[in-house]
């Protein structure tokens, strides 16, 4: 039986201004990669994901980023590589402390945007992520683009990698994410969506936006809780996986 984990990048609400929808998301999610307080999430939206979170058995992801409040963790930043790593041991503290006090503990590391993309070919900045979680906890995994070298890095490291791919983004014929600029980089439609998540889990394959077939090796796979119906998105992939005797389950256990 096929199996994948469903990821989805949470807590990114900030004080008034509200952002998805974090509960309806952890009831279909198996993985949630939540905030860290870098590109978004305050301390107390960070506790109130943890705890439930926590009380769904969801295991909690630290999604790491830029300093960059104001541009969403969207803009590339040239941070000294020492400077991201203590930003990276920064955030990855925080949110585990949160998430213990909520009974559970991150387990796993997954960068967000821009530095998600940077560190697809950005050695110095893979490598200075991949030191802060060695200096963290060496046993937590950690997702990333197939390919990319943030995975190799970390894979030389010792570090356990967890390729992934997305439900929701347009893809070009180099397997990489088109900008999120460019018109129809961001996939709305909930069937749609949700028979492509079908043919990764079970083929390995992804359209490209030219037409061809990617081959696709996720483990896991990620809505976005701030794509447009997001919570209505996550319920067809997750319903459609079941319904093709996927098994969704987390590749992380979510205890502590």
């Amino acid at each position: 039986m096929a199996e994948i984990d469903l990821n989805s990048d949470l807590a990114e609400s900030f004080g008034v201004w509200r952002l998805g929808d974090d509960a309806a998301m952890l009831d279909v999610v198996t993985s949630a990669n939540l905030a860290c307080g870098f590109h978004a999430g305050d301390p107390r939206t960070l506790r109130r994901a943890c705890l439930d979170a926590a009380a769904r058995d969801v295991a909690i992801g630290a999604q790491v980023s830029y300093r960059d409040l104001a541009g969403f963790g969207r803009r590339f930043i040239d941070v000294d590589p020492a400077d991201l790593s203590a930003d990276v041991l920064y955030q990855l503290g925080a949110l585990d402390g949160l998430a213990r006090t909520a009974g559970t503990a991150v387990r796993y590391v997954k960068p967000h945007g821009a530095l998600y993309n940077a560190i697809v070919e950005h050695e110095a900045q893979a490598a200075a992520v991949v030191e802060a979680v060695l200096a963290y906890d060496r046993t937590l995994p950690v997702l990333g683009l197939p390919g990319s070298a943030w995975l190799r890095l970390a894979d030389d490291a010792g570090l356990s990698t967890v390729p992934e791919a997305f439900a929701d983004r347009a893809y070009t014929a180099a397997g990489t994410l088109v900008p999120r600029a460019e018109p129809g980089a961001v996939l709305t439609d909930p069937d749609e969506i949700a028979a492509r998540v079908v043919a990764l889990a079970e083929r390995g394959t992804l359209p490209a936006v030219d037409g061809t077939e990617l081959e696709v090796h996720a483990r896991s796979v990620c809505v976005h809780g701030d794509t447009p119906g997001a919570v209505a998105v996550a319920r067809a992939v997750r319903s459609a996986l079941e319904e093709n005797d996927v098994d969704v389950r987390p590749f992380a256990s979510p205890g502590p």
